[in-house]
């Protein structure tokens, strides 16, 4: 998650909070180990979409990890992320895309790693 925007701060901490049992660990597009992970699954660091969830043996990005994440996440925020699968992937992707490209504009900055927050700073990697 890029580390210096306000909405993913703000979806960090919501993952952080509503993890259900304890399987996340969040890496910035800024640290060593987030640019690295991102590399290593072919994507870029730099760009704005570059959202990467690993799972297992499956890699996802954009709106797909976003649902999949819902996964296991406790109520709201699971059940909700889960309706994304309602909506066809060739509608959700562009939309993800939109607000992917806007998000520091419409929503603002935020120092993810400044947030005085146990539970996230549990999960953050270097």
């Amino acid at each position: 998650m890029d580390g210096e925007c306000a909405l993913c701060s703000w979806g960090a901490r919501t993952i952080a909070h509503h993890d259900r049992h304890d399987v996340f660990r969040i890496a910035t597009i800024q640290s060593a180990t987030g640019a690295a992970l991102l590399e290593r699954h072919g994507l870029d660091p730099g760009d704005p979409w570059s959202w990467l969830l690993i799972d297992g043996e499956d890699t996802l990005t954009g709106s797909d990890a976003i649902i999949r994440a819902g996964r296991h996440l406790s109520a709201p925020w699971g059940p909700l992320t889960r309706i994304g699968q309602l909506i066809p992937r060739v509608l959700r992707e562009p939309l993800y895309r939109l607000v992917a490209s806007h998000r520091i504009a419409w929503f603002g900055r935020r120092d993810m790693c400044g947030i005085p927050d146990s539970k996230l700073r549990a999960k953050l990697l270097p």
